[in-house]
């Protein structure tokens, strides 16, 4: 069952100049940055509310925050939603005809996560994610 909105993501080509930008918006520094080096991606979370905006710096031009970039540019990439079970959500949405992008996997900030195809989800990337248990 889908709990919340986690985060949003966001693509950027320049971290240094997005961080001050956020910095200032939000009135806060980021709580955490960690990279997912599956992803080539370093992340760098704010936390806002109940939810999180996480920018995104590609570390490898191969990465798909690389490609995104280069695509469509700086701006929103994701909309992460929180769910209880991540295994039994990804299979009810997947009967219901949604189209996931690869394999459930470890992500950043201690989750499991898994990707819906835009093109089952109005053109929105939508990303699952739960917490990892040990």
């Amino acid at each position: 069952m889908i709990k919340k909105i986690e985060h949003i993501g966001i693509a950027t080509k320049n971290i240094h100049e997005s961080l001050s930008v956020f910095d200032k918006l939000l009135d806060c520094s980021t709580y955490k940055t960690e990279k997912v080096a599956s992803e080539g991606v370093k992340t760098h979370f704010y936390k806002v509310g109940d939810c999180k905006i996480e920018l995104l710096e590609a570390t490898s031009e191969k990465s798909p925050i690389s490609k995104f970039l280069s695509k469509k540019g700086e701006g929103m990439h994701h909309l992460a939603l929180y769910v209880d079970n991540i295994y039994n959500e990804l299979g009810r949405l997947n009967s219901l005809g949604f189209e996931a992008i690869g394999e459930v996997k470890k992500g950043a900030d201690n989750k499991l996560i898994c990707f819906l195809h835009p093109k089952t989800t109005s053109g929105v990337l939508i990303e699952l994610c739960q917490e990892q248990f040990e």
